[in-house]
Parts: structure tokens; C-alpha cells; sequence
């Protein structure tokens, strides 16, 4: 496939506020007819290979941009610690539904939509592969992060890999993230709680017990749906998988955005010691507002999609 570059390679821009780097904007694939783009933010001030997140933003498989300025200081940080960061599209499943469908459908356009964002992401890894002695990139060393629908994305994609997903298999062959970064995030199934066949990668995840838009547990009808970060710290509890698990009581689906901020040093710290520094560990961090009124953390599916897509 020609690999289009939309910019120069060497342009320096600013995104957000404060945060000005070097941006490399390429063509990491086309599928549909549709242009799939990243942005690669190489570390600041670092020699030699380096370590490299991979990011997903979110937005409901609906909406979302890669480069939107409330990712900028999360981008920032990351760089400054010597990490890479690449911002990528991945095809919106969701974006134009129709306007009147049946729950089947429903199911097909979700399934859709999730396996849409995890295919694409194990893409872009492949692509970041591909370029790593290019890049300076150590290829042991690459984590995906998401927020939201991003979280979800980054979820799927490790459960496929783990359980030998033929497309797993065609896009990245034996190959396996060396961490996952959470936010707010799930794992979609349609035949019950999702399976780990296979050795997990280090996995972080943020998540609220509040949260009306990503189920916190788990959101299914007769096995079909998402299950959430507390099922999925469960589930690598009793695997001995690695993992870290905050938990923050009576939260909202503001998790999705806010570890990039108030817990910058929390991911840095997973990262240097679970993907860089090989421990494994099992660390659950349970945090507690007292400023927060106790709020509902039960919800239903109907609950859920109208959270996320009814009609203002």
C-alpha cells in the first residue's frame, strides 16, 4: 500500500495549550475507502530505542479526533518522559446508524463498531512495527491506552490476541502488546463473560463505579454485551495475569479523561515498572471521594444506550 505523508517530517506545531512537539502525520491504512491517519509524537530528548503508547481516543464509536486538545498535556507528559506517543483514527462503526432497528441489529452494528476499533489499532501497532529502527521505537516495549470507546478498543484487541483471533493472527502473528492503559474501558462478547486463553500483557485500568456510559462490571443480556473493568480485574485475579485496577468509588465516566491528568504519574509508574521494569504484579488501588455523594452504580442496558446514544 503507498504510505501517504500528510506533513513534513520535520514540522514543529503546537496542540493545546502548552504543549508544542514535533508531529509526524502518515497513512497507516485504508480500509473501506477510508483513510486511516496517526500522528507520532517522538520522546523528547531521549537516545537510542524507546518506549511507545499507542493511543485511542473516545467517543462512542460515533465521534472522536486523534488530535483533540484535551489530549495534549497527557501527549505531553508522556513525552517528557521519554515515551513515544502515536494518536490514531480508527473507523467510527457507529457514526451513521440507521434510524429505526431491531435489538439483532443492534447487536450486529455493535459487534461491528468494537471489532471496527480493535482491528484498526492492531493495524496501527503493525504499522508502528513496521517503522520501529526507523523510529527509534523498541518493539518490546509498545502499550496501547484508550479512553472510553478507545478503552474498549484496547481491551478487544488484547482478549483477541490472548484467544488466538484469526485476525489477531493475520495483522500482528505472534505478537503482543507489552501493556495495556485503560480508561474507563470494557470488553464486548456475545457468548458470555469473555474468555483468556492465553498469557495476558500487563493490563491498567481506570475505571468508576458510577460510570453510566461503560459498564463498571458488566452490562449483558443472555451473554451478550460489555463486561468491565472490575469482571476483567476478576478474571486476571484468578489467572495470576498481571494487572492494576483503580477502582474509584461513585465516580462518573469522567475516568475517561481524567487519569490523564490526576493520574499521570500512576501510568508512568505502571508502565516503568510492569512494561519497562518486567514486575509482575496484582495491584488494586480502591479510592474514595468524600466530596462525592453516594450516587447509583447499578444500571440497566437500556440505561446504557441511553447514556451514550439517545436522541437530544
Amino acid at each position: 500500500m503507498k504510505r501517504v505523508i500528510f506533513t513534513t517530517l520535520a514540522c514543529i506545531f503546537t496542540l493545546g495549550i502548552g504543549f508544542a512537539a514535533e508531529r509526524h502525520t502518515l497513512q497507516y491504512a485504508e480500509k473501506g475507502g477510508e483513510k486511516l491517519l496517526l500522528d507520532h509524537y517522538p520522546a523528547v530528548g531521549v537516545e537510542g530505542l524507546r518506549p511507545c503508547v499507542i493511543f485511542a481516543f473516545g467517543g462512542g464509536f460515533v465521534r472522536g479526533d486523534r488530535a483533540h486538545k484535551d489530549y495534549a498535556s497527557y501527549f505531553e507528559s508522556l513525552t517528557a518522559a521519554g515515551y513515544d506517543v502515536v494518536s490514531i483514527d480508527y473507523r467510527l462503526g457507529l457514526k451513521n446508524p440507521p434510524s429505526d432497528i431491531g435489538l439483532r441489529d443492534v447487536i450486529a452494528l455493535m459487534k461491528r463498531s468494537v471489532d471496527y476499533a480493535a482491528e484498526d489499532l492492531m493495524s496501527a501497532t503493525r504499522f508502528v512495527l513496521d517503522h520501529a529502527a526507523e523510529w527509534s521505537i523498541d518493539p518490546a516495549k509498545i502499550v496501547v491506552s484508550g479512553s472510553s470507546a478507545g478503552a474498549i478498543a484496547t481491551l478487544q484487541a488484547e482478549n483477541y490476541i490472548c484467544n488466538g483471533d484469526r485476525r489477531a493472527k493475520e495483522i500482528l502473528g505472534d505478537y503482543n502488546f507489552a501493556g495495556v492503559v485503560s480508561m474507563a474501558g470494557a470488553v464486548f462478547s456475545v457468548g458470555g463473560r469473555p474468555k483468556w486463553r492465553g498469557e495476558t500483557c500487563p493490563i491498567m485500568m481506570f475505571h468508576g463505579s458510577s460510570d453510566r456510559n461503560v459498564p463498571y462490571n458488566k452490562a449483558s443480556i443472555f451473554g451478550i454485551g460489555f463486561y468491565g473493568s472490575k469482571l476483567v480485574a476478576k478474571q486476571l485475579r484468578r489467572r495470576g495475569g498481571a494487572y492494576w485496577f483503580h477502582s474509584a468509588k461513585y465516580r462518573s465516566h469522567i475516568i475517561a479523561e481524567e487519569p490523564m491528568t490526576r493520574n499521570i504519574g500512576e501510568i508512568i509508574d505502571f508502565i516503568e515498572k510492569c512494561v519497562t521494569g518486567g514486575e509482575h504484579l496484582q495491584v488494586v488501588t480502591e479510592v474514595t471521594d468524600c466530596n462525592i455523594e453516594k450516587q447509583p452504580t447499578r444500571f440497566s442496558v437500556k440505561e446504557y444506550l441511553s447514556a451514550n446514544y439517545s436522541r437530544k
